[in-house]
Parts: structure tokens; sequence; C-alpha cells
């Protein structure tokens, strides 16, 4: 099987028989990640497998004022050096089908700021026909799933289509066809039979059942202890709770946190983690996105595979711990869409959604040609 090191050179290399140029540059963090052996490996995915979630440690509410001139150039001065070692995918894109050559790739994309941008209110989180259009063009070809903070049937409502996978809560939730969403891993555990609303049975896997009683009533004490802060807006995901406070004052954010902590402290069995401008409050099982791509990945044939090529494509720190588990198997590519240079795992980057909207594009065209 080709290295992981290799593959990545052979991404970012020039192209000689073709006209576009692929950044010629090697990330230089996957010398020490070799040596640690964490490439050519098979990551499991079950519960026992990550180390146990925590509570971390929340930052004051900050608030940005525009940049001078100089702050501005420093500042792409930055995003430049970072594009060299996380280089645009749309540039890499030909190296990566390269890669992909006698492999199935199997694509997941996060919801919020990749398929569509962060929005001021989360239920107007609405995608646009175009990338509609282009998910369900390259899930035509590719199994596709959408893995998301947010409730499972949120994203289906937001998304609507049918022949993509789906992964609320984190991937504490996630509904596909009963024939092909089967775990030998857990002979069953976790495991539902549903109808859809044409009658279709459908099987969904929720590792985290046992917390929703809980969780409910977590959901209520948010609501009622929080209802004194003006801009805070609480957001029930099924398997976990956020806590959007976007629109909080700079002064309130303080309270709301303490709030927050009060209810969470009553409740050991669950844990706190920070998005953008968010905190969620989620059950602590070792559980996380990378755990649910694992999952997919095994449910499709390809646990031990080095015959498939996944591509990961989020936003978020959450997004993370996917990264990490394709890191760690040492096939797929990880990126990351940001418009600013931040520490990632991701080996490619994308800018915002518009530019995932064009890899998408991109890929259901070369499958089609």
């Amino acid at each position: 099987m080709t290295s992981y090191v290799e593959r990545l050179r052979l991404l970012l290399i020039p192209s000689l028989s073709s006209s576009s140029f692929i950044v010629g540059y090697v990330c230089p963090n996957l010398k020490s990640l070799s040596i640690n052996g964490l490439f050519g490996t098979t990551a499991r995915y079950g519960v026992d497998y990550f180390s146990r979630a925590r509570t971390d440690k929340i930052e004051p509410h900050e608030y940005i004022e525009d940049d001078s001139p100089d702050e501005l150039n420093a500042a792409d001065s930055k995003y430049s050096y970072w594009l060299k070692e996380h280089p645009s995918a749309l540039r890499a894109f030909q190296g990566i089908m390269k890669a992909a050559v006698g492999k199935q790739i199997v694509i997941f994309l996060d919801y919020d700021g990749t398929l569509t941008p962060i929005v001021d209110e989360p239920d107007r989180a609405f995608m646009s026909d175009a990338m509609r259009s282009a998910v369900g063009e390259v899930a035509k070809h590719f199994p596709t799933a959408i893995i998301s903070g947010r409730s499972r049937n949120k994203v289906y409502q937001f998304v609507k289509l049918d022949e993509v996978y789906y992964a609320g809560s984190h991937g504490m939730d996630i509904m596909g066809p009963p024939t092909k969403l089967k775990s030998y891993s857990y002979e069953g555990k976790y495991h539902t039979n549903a109808l859809d609303k044409k009658g279709d049975e459908l099987s969904i896997f929720q590792p985290a059942k046992e917390f929703l009683p809980a969780i409910q009533e977590i959901l209520d004490k948010m609501q009622k202890g929080t209802s004194d802060i003006e801009g805070v807006l609480i957001e029930d995901n099924g398997f976990c709770i956020s806590v959007h406070y976007r629109h909080v004052a700079q002064v309130d954010y303080g309270p709301l946190e303490k709030k927050v902590l009060s209810v969470l402290a009553g409740y050991p069995r669950f844990h706190l983690t920070r998005g953008k401008k968010v905190l969620e409050i989620r059950p602590s099982i070792q559980w996380n996105k990378g755990n649910a791509l694992a999952y997919l990945l095994d449910t499709l044939g390809f646990a031990s595979s080095s015959r498939v090529l996944p591509i990961y494509i989020g936003d978020d720190r959450t997004d993370e711990d996917a990264f990490k588990v394709l890191r760690r198997r040492g096939v797929g590519y990880p990126i990351i869409v940001s418009s600013a240079p931040r520490d990632t795992l991701a080996l490619c980057s994308l800018q915002d959604p518009s530019e995932v909207l064009s890899f998408l594009i991109r890929l259901a065209r070369w499958v089609s040609s």
C-alpha cells in the first residue's frame, strides 16, 4: 500500500501532464507523525477507543474590531504561509484524483460553515439549490454522508436528499438504509428500525439513546435558567444541546457561562464543548465525528480496506476528531474549510462554502467524464 507520505508527495508536486499546477510542498508535520507509527494502521471506532471526553475551559466572549492595514497585511502573510502546509484542495484536485485511481471514494461533509455559510439565526442556515444539486450529483456516484452537530432531523430538513447518509448530534444519531447500515462490531447493539414518510424501512444507530431523558431535563432547566439573558438561543439537537451566544452582549457572557456550568454540575455524565459562538452539552460517551466516520466506513465494508479513499470536508473544531481518524488510518484526505490560519490536522483546505461547492462540482464532473 502506498504510504501516506508518498501519497501526499504525489498530491503536492507539479503535474507535468496537466496545464494546472499543484502546490509543491510536503507538510513538515508528517515526519513526526510517521515516526510515531500513526500511518498505515487501522483506527478502531468503538466506544472504548477514544479518550474520555472532558469539560473544556470556556474562554470569554471575544469582540473583534476592524483591523488596520498593517494588521491585514500581516494576516495575509500568515495565511499564505499556512496555505503552504494546507494547500487548496481545488489546486490539488488532480493529485487527489490520482490517489483515488482504483479506490472507492467516500465523501463525508459537515453542514454549517461547510455546505452553507455560518448565519446569525441557526434555523435559517438554508442550503442553496446549487449546493444541493452538487451534493446530490456526488452522492449518485460515491457513498456520501453528512455528519453534523445538529439533530439528524434538522439536517435532513435542510438537505432533503434521500441518497445521503445522515449523522446528527456529532454522529450519535445515524440513519441509513437497513441493508447498508450494519456493523458487525456491534452485533445489532444500538440499532433500531424505523419507517420514513414513504413507508420505506430505515436503520437508525444511536449509541447515546439511554441519555435522552436526561437531555430533556437539561434542556428544560437550561431554557428556564437562561431566559433572563437577552440574545441567548437554546437549540435542541437531539443528543446534544447547543447554547448559542452570538447575540449575547459581552457583559452577559460571564453570567451565561455560570448558569450553563451550574446546570451541568448536576449531571456528571455530561460534558461541555465549544464551537463557533456556541457552547454544547453532550453525553460523556467516547463517541464523536471521528467515531461516526469510522463506523460508516465499517458499515460500507471498508473497516480495514486499503482500497478506499475517504474525503472529509469540515470547518469546525469538532471535525478535527474525524481528521484524526483519517490521519491515524493513513488513508484519505481531511480538508478544512477556513479563510484564516488555524491549527488543524487537515491536509488540504478550502476557503469557504463557495469553494466547497466548486470542489464538489469538479468531483461530479470528474467521475462523469
